[in-house]
């Protein structure tokens, strides 16, 4: 009875169109609600770095040079205010799925030596549409799939998770939907759905992952977005709950986060309750990074860049005005995210979307 509850409340949710993908059902008085809070940086004080993006979903930054991925399948390259797009080329043909494409994307250790990079993508066969992480080889202005690492990663109308990040202990990480029509495979620890997965960089499964020969790391996810790590090792991840609920977590090894037997506060013995959790918000939490013990994730319902104190279990938006935003990265002196205008749900405006960027010392007001 209780799966069957399941699959129809995710039938209603791909009926009404909204409640299944990135941005939680709320009502648009509440979502003009969250856009009129006074943030922290004045709209004025921020600095676009690039625009014109299309769909961008992860930020990389070598020296003063960025790589920027988009959804469509290619990437952007940022260098001495220069944008050149460029092509990927991969073996598998792009799905066209709501949410779906080229998503998460991150260089490797050597790249300045190597050229590789490891990126997250969305495809359709014969059987079915899947994720699957591979690696790429930066040519002359082309990047080229080369190594399969992962396959056969569930997905669906929506939910593809899609973060990939090197963890400071050099492994490599990455976030997977429960493909949205089947929440229970992220109870499921022979499914790589609702999960946050962890390999070597080879594509092999590391021996001391919780799971023997298993790439998952923690389980009961829905729909992750954004992880991040602390100097004291730390992991931290967000994650989209179901209308509203959103979540930030600390992630334990091996550990459940109760999706979809709870959501919210609620408590089951053996599973996670969040760190923090929206509510009756929706904040659609997506990238994140970690500065001085505060988290700083990118949302896109929400439409803020938005600051977590973990000490504190406080929360405030830092950055608004500028739309949905999708990933965050904090290096050097400087806050830099990309806003997500052109993904569908949000309105674009004038060289939408854009890589912006802010001082630290603004945003630590």
């Amino acid at each position: 009875m209780k799966r069957f509850l399941y699959v129809l409340a995710a039938m209603l949710m791909v009926l009404a169109g909204c409640s299944g993908g990135d941005d939680n059902s709320k009502p648009v008085e509440e979502k003009e609600k969250q856009q009129d809070q006074e943030a922290i940086v004045p709209v004025d004080h921020l600095e676009t770095v690039a625009e014109n993006l299309q769909i961008p979903w992860s930020i990389n930054k070598l020296g003063e040079t960025f790589y920027l991925s988009e959804r469509p399948g290619t990437i952007v390259k940022v260098e001495n205010g220069t944008m050149v797009r460029q092509k990927v080329s991969l073996k598998k043909e792009l799905s066209q799925a709501a949410e779906a494409g080229l998503l998460g994307f991150v260089l490797a250790p050597d790249f300045a030596q190597s050229n590789k990079a490891f990126a997250y993508y969305t495809y359709e066969n014969g059987t079915g549409q899947f994720n699957r992480i591979v690696e790429l080889t930066l040519e002359n202005d082309e990047w080229i799939e080369g190594r399969l690492l992962l396959d056969n990663i569930p997905s669906g109308r929506f939910h593809h998770g899609g973060r990939l990040k090197i963890g400071p202990d050099g492994k490599l990480y990455a976030t997977a939907g429960d493909a949205a029509a089947t929440p229970e495979i992220a109870q499921d620890l022979d499914s790589l759905g609702g999960k946050i997965l962890r390999l070597n960089l080879d594509g092999s499964v590391p021996e001391d992952n919780p799971f023997t020969g298993s790439y998952v790391y923690s389980y009961g996810h829905r729909n992750p977005q954004g992880m991040a790590w602390a100097k004291d090792g730390t992991m931290y991840a967000s994650e989209h709950g179901p209308s509203a609920h959103d979540e930030i977590n600390v992630i334990e090894r091996g550990m459940n986060y109760g999706w979809p037997e709870i959501t919210g506060d609620e408590k089951k013995q053996g599973m996670e309750t969040p760190l923090f959790q929206s509510g009756d918000n929706t904040w659609a939490p997506s990238g994140m990074a970690e500065h001085d013990g505060k988290l700083y994730v990118a949302t896109l319902r929400g439409n803020a860049l938005r600051e977590f104190d973990p000490v504190a279990k406080t929360t405030r938006e830092v950055v608004t005005g500028v739309g949905r935003v999708r990933d965050v990265l904090i290096d050097g002196s400087y806050v830099y995210f990309i806003s997500n205008n052109t993904d569908g749900r949000g309105t674009p405006g004038a060289g939408d979307d854009k890589l912006y960027r802010v001082r630290i010392e603004d945003v630590l007001q």
